[in-house]
């Protein structure tokens, strides 16, 4: 049986990949790995905001560098992708 030539011609580097929902998985993989290392449930390590900051700060500048690609639909999965991090704290920082 013969493999389709178009399976070794993907792109590279997940260009059919939104860069909105590329934001939106790296937001939750830092918060995730950030919140597991540096809270538990009497403290918040300092390092933890240092993170948090950081992550702003790359979020920033990628929307403002793709403001096209960001459309209302996905302004709003954003600000809910945010709202789900909130409360992803909040359960996480009750169950460590």
């Amino acid at each position: 049986m013969m493999i389709p030539e178009e399976v070794f011609k993907r792109r590279r580097r997940h260009n059919n990949t939104p860069e909105s929902t590329l934001l939106m998985i790296a937001n939750f993989i830092v918060v995730a790995i950030d919140l597991t290392l540096f809270t538990n449930r009497n403290h918040i390590n300092w390092f933890f905001w240092v993170v948090i900051g950081s992550l702003a700060v790359y979020n920033y500048f990628t929307i403002r560098k793709n403001r096209e690609e960001f459309t209302r639909i996905a302004i709003i999965s954003y600000c809910i992708s945010l709202a789900v991090l909130v409360v992803m704290f909040f359960l996480f920082k009750g169950q460590a």
